[in-house]
């Protein structure tokens, strides 16, 4: 599951969206954006179904921490699959955006504009501010069962931390999405999690051995 968090990540990206004439070019990659809004969706189920897998086994340690686990984390994927909607109509709008006169075309800069700005509010602070502090939980929860390496579970409670830190600094608008400094707080927890991805792929875990 884990894994797929981490393709359907990357499949759900529409790097066009980076590029000052978005609005021209959605319309000429439309596969790949309706693309990408499937894999978004398909992300979001992923997330709900991780969030499902893990809550039993930090119940066995907190009932009232599995619980603030599981709801933050449903909440970050449902602000996640509330993202879908700006990027379906960033593809209408492109669509229109590209037969329309000249007189119009600052309007449809305006709407893009906010649109890909609600996106971004939507996927990168309401998405990931509530799945950091559910990170927060999940990893101080398998540091005291011990389900995992300490020293894994240290590093993706400071890695959730770094993240959390991030869209804070992004809420203040203190740094931009795309800058080096957003990327280096978030590698962390994204190292982290794939090392644990791996681990239980290769090794797994017994969620009966601390009960």
């Amino acid at each position: 599951m884990l894994v797929l968090s981490f393709v359907f990540g990357i499949l759900s990206s529409v790097p066009a969206l980076e590029f000052p004439n978005y609005l021209g070019e959605l319309s000429e990659i439309e596969m790949q954006v309706l693309i990408a809004t499937f894999f978004q969706a398909a992300m979001s189920v992923v997330y709900v179904s991780i969030a499902v897998l893990f809550y039993p086994i930090i119940k066995t340690y907190n009932e009232s921490l599995a619980a603030g686990y599981l709801g933050f984390r449903i909440i970050g994927a449902g602000f996640l699959f509330a993202g879908i909607a700006p990027l379906l109509l960033l593809l209408w709008l492109s669509q229109s955006y590209v037969t329309t006169s000249e007189i119009n075309l600052s309007y449809f800069q305006i709407t893009g504009e906010l649109l890909r700005q609600g996106r971004d509010i939507l996927n990168h602070i309401g998405m990931i501010l509530p799945w950091s502090i559910g990170g927060l939980i999940l990893y101080y929860c398998l540091y005291r069962i011990r389900l995992i390496p300490r020293w894994l579970s240290a590093w993706c409670i400071i890695g959730s931390t770094f993240t959390l830190l991030a869209t804070l600094l992004l809420m203040l608008n203190i740094i931009n999405l795309v800058s080096p400094t957003y990327f280096i707080l978030i590698a962390p927890i994204a190292f982290g999690e794939l090392v644990l991805a791996l681990l239980l792929i290769v090794k797994g875990f017994n969620p009966g051995i601390n009960k």
